[in-house]
């Protein structure tokens, strides 16, 4: 049983394999254009995860290649074996920097089949040369592997996992079952990415992974899925008010289409829509989600019921503005893709998630202890930053990449509680409860609700729930001096402020981590954000050193 911190807390992304990692040194020095020359190696791998600097030098030819080249004569470095660039890695996006680089992400494969969670991202600038390559390359498969014996089926492997977790869900989505190369530790398998997705008994989702050819269930990350794509409405845009959980007036953005009014708002992106799924959500109703588009004959939105989709449509909307004005991204993916709420799920529901499939936000009642889950703007701000992640760099929810995942959240929920201006603190979810001085988490200090704020007081269990939860304090702490300043294990951190703070990881968490993230490789991440936004000899980069240095991440 979760402890009621652990309940509330579990605010959800999607989920790999990150290795425990001792902390290695790495060397810094100066290049042009604002690239620092570094070279970390994930020492429990025993290969590189963030590597910069003048990588290349200037090409005209394809991006791709550019970066193929690149590995191609860094094989050794890599433990690839015999095998090519092109053979052990596929690109998966291309996308332009605003700074003016190209970004690729790459996914590492082996025989065709993609290894799980080794995702890597390169930087090309625009004279062609490769200046970050980041991400650990799960090194010498052409040693650890033989060809794949699959004795077991990819039908037998859904089975299997359904045994393991004790049941036989009421589906939401079909079970999923892909072959993919396993890296866990040191041991490498073919195994099957099961994947099972439902709302009933209560909502779950859960991925296995089951070793191909012997049916043994290698591991287990619990994650949340769901099901169904909300429906389209057209109307008049119009305006109106409604009341929030504390009795505040707000104004809202409303669609109004044959006399009824409706909580959606078409003036940001391609909408805002908040839906009511009228406290089910119970094993007798599977497809509860998105639920009912929220309604009122007046567009006063007034009563007690309405509070919680008052909330919701109302800080979506700021979340939206938020990522918009400050970091110029429309809406969590940056194209402008409608963002969708459902309040009133389940009954006495303690709890809120981000749905990577459905791509929607579910939010609970409480329950009785805690006002709805939409009553804090940073929890709100929270989920919506795993959208981003989900969209971005997919950083998987299981040790230090989902702590790094819940820690990216808190940062920018707590950004949007200051953008909003209305109380702001470094309190994580302080609203959601009726007795005043309690939360979630604190960023200024995370030892207040028994987290870790150093490396060394990391938890190192097998829960991973508490794990990501937990682990991330280290990573808050981390932000709250490079925004605030102070003293911190007899290191002394020059504040920079939260503007500069949040644009730092904002473009670590959008343009250089990658899924299976450690808490070091992040440092880099953040160390070159910063070089890069404000220059290689910058307060802004020294602040950061100092931060991690301070948090004992190295």
């Amino acid at each position: 049983m979760k402890t009621k911190k652990q309940s509330l807390a579990v605010l959800l992304s999607a989920g790999i394999v990150a290795t425990s990692i001792s902390l290695p040194t790495s060397s810094y020095a100066a290049t042009s254009n604002n690239v620092l020359s570094t070279e970390k190696y994930n020492e429990a791998i025993k290969s590189p995860e963030f590597i910069s600097g003048q990588l290349t030098t200037p090409s005209s030819t394809k991006t791709e290649d550019v970066v193929f080249r690149y590995v191609d004569e860094n094989k050794d470095k890599y433990k690839l074996g015999t095998k090519s660039a092109k053979e052990s890695f596929t690109v998966k996006k291309q996308e332009d920097d605003t700074l003016g680089a190209k970004v690729i992400r790459l996914q590492q494969t082996y025989n065709g089949v993609p290894v799980w969670g080794s995702t890597q991202v390169a930087h090309v600038d625009n004279k062609g040369v490769l200046t970050v390559f980041s991400g650990t390359v799960i090194p010498d498969l052409d040693q650890k592997l033989q060809q794949p014996n699959q004795k077991i089926s990819a039908n037998e492997a859904v089975s299997l996992a359904e045994k393991e977790l004790g049941f036989k869900p009421n589906y939401t989505v079909e079970p999923t079952s892909e072959l993919v190369v396993y890296a866990k530790d040191d041991t490498v398998s073919y195994a099957y990415h099961v994947h099972l997705g439902f709302l009933s008994p209560q909502p779950g989702s859960h991925d296995y992974f089951v070793e191909a050819e012997t049916g043994k269930i290698l591991d287990h990350i619990e994650v949340l899925h769901a099901a169904k794509n909300p429906r389209n409405i057209t109307g008049t845009v119009t305006t109106g008010t409604g009341k929030d959980s504390f009795g505040n007036t707000r104004s809202l953005n409303l669609l109004k289409s044959n006399n009824t009014y409706y909580l959606v708002d078409k003036t940001r992106g391609q909408g805002i829509y908040t839906y009511d799924a009228q406290n089910k959500g119970s094993e007798d109703d599977t497809s509860v989600l998105p639920g009912v588009l929220f309604n009122n004959s007046t567009n006063s939105f007034i009563s007690k019921n309405a509070q919680a989709a008052v909330d919701a449509h109302t800080y979506a909307g700021k979340v939206y503005d938020y990522y918009k004005t400050v970091h110029g991204r429309d809406s969590y993916d940056g194209n402008g893709t409608k963002i969708v709420s459902t309040v009133h799920f389940g009954q006495q529901y303690e709890n809120a998630f981000w749905d990577p499939e459905l791509k929607q936000m579910v939010y609970g009642d409480g329950d009785g202890s805690t006002r709805s889950f939409t009553a804090a703007i940073d929890a709100v701000g929270h989920e919506l930053t795993h959208a981003v992640t989900d969209s971005s760099s997919n950083l998987i929810y299981q040790n230090e990449s989902g702590a790094l995942n819940e820690a990216m959240s808190d940062v920018f929920g707590t950004l949007v509680e200051y953008y909003n201006n209305s109380n702001p603190d470094y309190l994580i979810g302080e609203d959601l409860f009726f007795q005043s001085g309690q939360a979630l988490r604190s960023m200024s200090d995370p030892t207040k609700y028994g987290d870790p704020d150093h490396y060394s007081k990391r938890y190192t269990g097998t829960n991973q729930s508490q794990l990501v939860h937990t682990n991330s304090g280290i990573i808050n702490k981390a932000a709250y001096l490079i925004a605030e300043g102070g003293t911190h294990y007899g290191v002394t951190v020059n504040g920079i402020g939260k503007d500069k703070m949040g644009k730092i990881f904002y473009r670590a968490n959008t343009q250089y981590l990658t899924e299976s993230a450690t808490f070091s490789q992040a440092r880099q991440a953040f160390v070159q954000s910063a070089a890069d936004l404000y220059g290689t000899q910058s307060a802004e980069v020294t602040s950061v050193n100092k931060a991690f240095d301070a948090v004992g991440v190295k």
